[in-house]
């Protein structure tokens, strides 16, 4: 299939960066889609909303937005007008008011998810064992390390911010509930996709369906963008 001229921005959560899309990336350019990696710093929810409407500058025509994990909210904030939908995987978001940590807490926590703390820089690492045991554990046994390395640390500040009204509630949106997340609640997820009424896709996958489940989150943006090019 073709987007058309309809882009796509694909937005990392915590503990990872820009890399981990590559294999989703890889499958919609087979697929004649144009899609980038917005690099996000990571600081601060207005600091992480900026650098996506940087990136959504460098893309033409209509966006849809994908983000992973804690860039729920970050998509969610985005305000340029050319956002025609959004890809929830196995992410947050936060209702007008709440926070980031608001949604993440709002489940119990799985037995091996880890204890999370900033340290005394005010940020929040992932202990390099949780990533084979609750962030991707499907992936290979290859890939786990390679995750662990490349993590990028958030800052305390970003998940203690409260959003404004999320763009959810004025642009369709697709949730990909990831039934075997060791790091948010199935439950959440599922709550969280009822109250913005998206289009729901439920799978067995882990926390991190880009790097371990590529082919479903393609096939997920793909829906989205098909719903964008019949309007």
């Amino acid at each position: 299939m073709s987007s058309g001229n309809t882009g796509v921005v694909l937005v990392h959560g915590a503990w990872a960066d820009g890399s981990s899309w590559s294999k989703v990336i890889e499958r919609l350019n087979a697929r004649g889609v144009a899609a980038v990696a917005a690099p996000l710093p990571l600081t601060s929810l207005q600091d992480d909303v900026a650098a996506l409407e940087r990136a959504i500058e460098r893309v033409g025509g209509p966006v849809v937005l994908v983000g992973h994990a804690y860039a729920g909210a970050v998509i969610g904030a985005a305000r340029a007008d050319r956002v025609a939908a959004l890809v929830y995987v196995a992410a947050l978001a936060p209702d007008e008011g709440e926070t980031v940590a608001d949604v993440f807490h709002r489940g119990d926590a799985h037995p091996q998810a880890p204890r999370l703390a900033p340290d005394p820089h005010g940020w929040i690492w992932l202990p390099r064992e949780a990533f084979a045991n609750a962030f991707a554990q499907h992936a290979t046994p290859n890939e786990a390390p390679v995750l662990a390395a490349i993590q990028r640390p958030i800052a305390a500040a970003c998940i203690g911010e409260a959003v404004g009204r999320p763009r959810w509630k004025d642009a369709p949106a697709w949730f990909l509930v990831a039934g075997q997340d060791r790091m948010i609640d199935p439950a959440t997820q599922r709550f969280m996709a009822r109250r913005m009424n998206a289009q729901i896709v439920e799978s067995d996958a882990d926390h991190t369906p880009g790097v371990t489940a590529p082919d479903l989150v393609t096939e997920v943006i793909s829906q989205a963008l098909a719903s964008v090019s019949a309007q």
